[in-house]
């Protein structure tokens, strides 16, 4: 079965990410890294009252989610991005670009990233 394959704007390519400086994030020995999110707003706030339910839960990224975050700097475009995935992992260098980008839509839609200005 054959990929489908985004079709990118080369400004897409050229933009750069930033972490979210509210998200408290650490690596653990085993290069993987720790997100630490609050959990916030009214059903969470029942849930953390009635079912015991933590106030931040810690989402611990894969390998690749990992070495991507490490590599968003404010400086590096989504390209040096991919690069620098394809480079850390070379035998999937064919899949990078559709994980990377696919990757970087859910940070952003879960405000854990945000555009460079």
């Amino acid at each position: 079965m054959k990929q489908k394959t985004k079709k990118l704007s080369a400004n897409y390519m050229d933009m750069v990410f930033v972490l979210n400086k509210d998200l408290p994030w650490s690596q653990k020995e085993n290069g993987i890294v720790e997100i630490q999110m609050e959990n916030k707003g009214f059903f969470n706030a029942v849930a953390q009252k009635f079912f015991k339910r933590p106030r931040f839960s810690r989402i611990s990224l894969d390998k690749y989610g990992s070495k991507l975050w490490l590599c968003i700097d404010g400086k590096n475009t989504v390209m040096q991005l991919v690069e620098a995935m394809e480079n850390a992992f070379p035998s999937e260098k064919d899949k990078m670009i559709n994980r990377v980008i696919q990757f970087l839509a859910t940070l952003e839609s879960n405000r854990f990233i945000k555009k460079s200005h």
